[in-house]
């Protein structure tokens, strides 16, 4: 019996749960909990397989181990907040059960992104001869695997990486972002990093853009650079690379909302005073904007994610690009959600299979490039996100 609980019931957390369901020969059982458990019950609606639901403040070890002692999982999967990480692997920790999330932790009065906090759980995991794997979503995550994949199958040295994703896709909202925005817009105005020459460099947020042609009649976009989280496990655990950079797509409609609500400063994420109240900016525009959960009924076109790794191969250089297409309005017609909660929680799924059939195993704390890609890959695209591969001799650049 492999019983999984799924803690949060977002947009993300009704695609883990869809997917567990659908996956019946690995769990048997499953629970979807949440600080409000309407959320989960509304979930658990939709599906015809047995849920179970509870209520739990995801902030609260405690509350957390009462409720995985009672529940006796054999893995947590979080798809919370990435503030709470640390609270549910502490929780993990005292109740001896494997752990899973799909995004790096992050304090909440800081918009920094670095795997170090979770890290450093790395011998008490182990002591516990317990697992917990991070980012297992799509970048991170799938991207992650996408690397080590291009490191195995096709280039002897894998030296540089660009990590693309593009939403080809519209909602037709004025401002409104697609997954939780007080994570979205923390991330988009953080400074951007990428790794050049053993070091990383740091420029301004968005400040660098190119134009990327994208596969499938999708066509030419702009892309900015930013930071994400995977390209610091990738670097340490490839040391090959030289050069790391993420970039995302961003409509220039996004952009000019986004420059306006910075400059008067509603994405400030400290305390600020309203009315003898102490309110964060940004948790109050999340407040008023569109519940991305809302979006799935409206969005149409594709996203396109990928991975081009440049290397070489019998001593030639050589380049290869890993990526997946996936259509909104298919997602929403089998899950009731829109691609950017179906990317990010198939994966998710799909690193909980192999971690409780044995497929990846170990004891401590991993990121997803340290384990082989071929199970990975080959369930990824049984759940619904195939991996499609373009091979160049020589590079192109960005």
């Amino acid at each position: 019996m492999s019983k999984v609980l799924i803690i949060g019931a977002g947009g993300v957390g009704r695609v883990v749960a869809h997917k567990c369901a659908q996956a019946s020969d690995v769990f048997t059982a499953i629970t979807l909990a949440s600080r409000t458990e309407s959320k989960c019950k509304a979930i658990a609606a939709e599906i015809e397989a047995p849920v179970a639901t509870a209520r739990v403040d995801a902030d609260n070890v405690p509350e957390l181990v009462e409720l995985i002692r009672r529940e006796r999982p054999r893995l947590v999967l979080n798809v919370a907040l990435p503030y709470q990480d640390l609270t549910i692997m502490d929780a993990c920790l005292e109740t001896g059960v494997d752990y899973l999330d799909t995004a790096n932790y992050e304090p909440r009065d800081t918009a920094r992104f670095e795997y170090r906090w979770q890290w450093a759980y790395h011998d008490r995991f182990r002591a516990k001869g317990l697992m917990a794997l991070l980012g297992s979503g799509f970048d991170p995550g799938v991207t992650n695997v996408y690397t080590a994949a291009a490191a195995r199958r096709y280039l002897d040295e894998v030296q540089e990486i660009d990590i693309i994703d593009a939403n080809a896709g519209s909602h037709g909202q004025p401002f409104a972002t697609n997954f939780n925005p007080e994570i979205n817009i923390r991330e988009v105005t953080a400074p951007c990093r990428h790794w050049e020459d053993g070091r990383w460099v740091e420029t301004g947020a968005l400040a660098t853009k190119r134009v990327f042609d994208f596969p499938a009649g999708i066509g030419p976009m702009n892309i900015y650079r930013m930071y994400h989280e995977e390209m610091e496990s990738l670097v340490k655990h490839l040391p090959t690379i030289r050069k790391a950079q993420f970039w995302m797509t961003f409509s220039d409609n996004y952009l000019k909302h986004l420059e306006v609500l910075q400059n008067v400063g509603m994405t400030r994420i400290d305390e600020v005073e309203f009315q003898g109240q102490k309110i964060v900016p940004l948790q109050f525009l999340k407040a008023l904007l569109p519940d991305p959960g809302s979006l799935g009924p409206l969005t149409k076109g594709r996203t396109c994610i990928g991975v081009v790794a440049r290397g070489v191969k019998n001593g030639k250089k050589r380049e290869v690009y890993l990526y997946n297409l996936c259509d909104h309005e298919k997602c929403y017609r089998e899950v009731n959600s829109q691609a950017i909660s179906y990317t990010t929680g198939v994966p998710a799924v799909v690193g909980a299979i192999l971690m409780v059939t044995g497929a990846w195993r170990g004891e401590g704390v991993f990121n997803m490039e340290q384990f082989d890609p071929e199970p990975f890959l080959a369930r990824l695209a049984e759940m619904g996100l195939p991996t499609e591969v373009v091979e160049r001799e020589g590079w192109s650049g960005l």
